[in-house]
C-alpha cells in the first residue's frame, strides 16, 4: 500500500521568503530632548538594549542562507541589520518604501507618551485601527501601498531565496494584515528584534510566522 505522509512546508518554487526583522529597542523619549528628525520622522538611535537585541538578531541568523538583508531610511534599522551583515559579509540594501508609517503632529517622540498616558485619540486608534486619526499622520490607504510596492519589489528580486528585512512595527503590521486580509493594526505590536516569515509569490502573501522571540 502506497503511503502518503504530511510533509514539512517548502516554499513555492519563485517565492521569496522575507524575514521580518522588527529592530532593537530606540533611545526613550524625553520630552526636554527630542529625538532627531529624517523628512519629519522620528530617527532615534538605538537603546543599549536594542543593540543587544541586535546582536541576538545576528546570532540567531548568522548561520542561514540569507541572500541580501534590506533596512529602511531610518537609523535604527540600520544599526540592528550591522551585528548580522558583518557576520554574514553584506552590504545593507536600503529599501525606502518601508520606512515607519508618518505620524504626523505626533512624531518625535509623542506617540509614546500619548499612547501611554491614554490619549482620547490614542485609543481611537485602538478602536477603529487607523494610524490616520492622528493629525497629520499618513493616509492608511497611502501607507498600505507603499508597504505593498515595497514587499513586491524585494521579493521580486529575490525569487527561490531568504532576505532579511529589517523594519519597524506598524510596517510589519500593514504586511501581514495584506496577506492576511486581517485588520490593519491586527499585527501591529510586534517586539523589538523579533522575527516574522513572509513568503511572497507574486500575488500569493503566505505568513509563516509572527514575533517570533525565541532568540531574546
Amino acid at each position: 500500500m502506497t503511503e502518503h505522509r504530511q510533509l514539512r512546508y517548502a516554499a513555492p518554487p519563485g517565492a521569496a521568503t522575507l524575514l521580518l526583522v522588527r529592530h532593537g529597542e530606540s533611545a526613550p523619549f524625553r520630552e526636554d530632548e527630542p529625538p532627531p528628525l529624517l523628512g519629519g520622522a522620528s530617527d532615534p538611535e538605538l537603546d543599549p538594549v536594542g543593540v543587544e537585541q541586535a546582536d541576538r538578531v545576528a546570532a540567531r541568523l548568522g548561520s542561514e542562507e540569507i541572500a541580501a538583508i534590506y533596512v529602511t531610511p531610518l537609523r535604527r534599522t540600520a544599526q540592528t541589520a550591522a551585528p548580522l551583515a558583518s557576520r554574514l559579509g553584506l552590504e545593507p540594501r536600503v529599501e525606502p518604501d518601508l520606512r515607519e508609517v508618518f505620524l504626523g503632529e505626533w512624531e518625535g517622540g509623542l506617540y509614546r507618551k500619548h499612547v501611554r498616558e491614554q490619549h482620547p485619540i490614542a485609543l481611537r486608534l485602538r478602536r477603529e485601527g487607523r494610524w490616520d486619526v492622528i493629525p497629520g499622520a499618513e493616509r492608511s490607504e497611502a501607507f498600505a501601498g507603499r508597504v505593498r510596492a515595497g514587499i513586491a519589489r524585494i521579493a521580486a528580486a529575490h525569487a527561490d531565496e531568504r532576505v532579511v528585512v529589517v523594519v519597524h512595527g506598524g510596517v510589519i503590521g500593514q504586511a501581514l494584515a495584506l496577506a492576511t486580509g486581517g485588520r490593519p493594526l491586527a499585527f501591529a505590536w510586534a517586539d523589538n528584534g523579533s522575527i516574522s516569515e513572509l513568503v511572497v509569490l507574486d500575488e500569493h502573501w503566505t505568513v509563516r510566522s509572527y514575533n517570533d522571540t525565541a532568540h531574546l
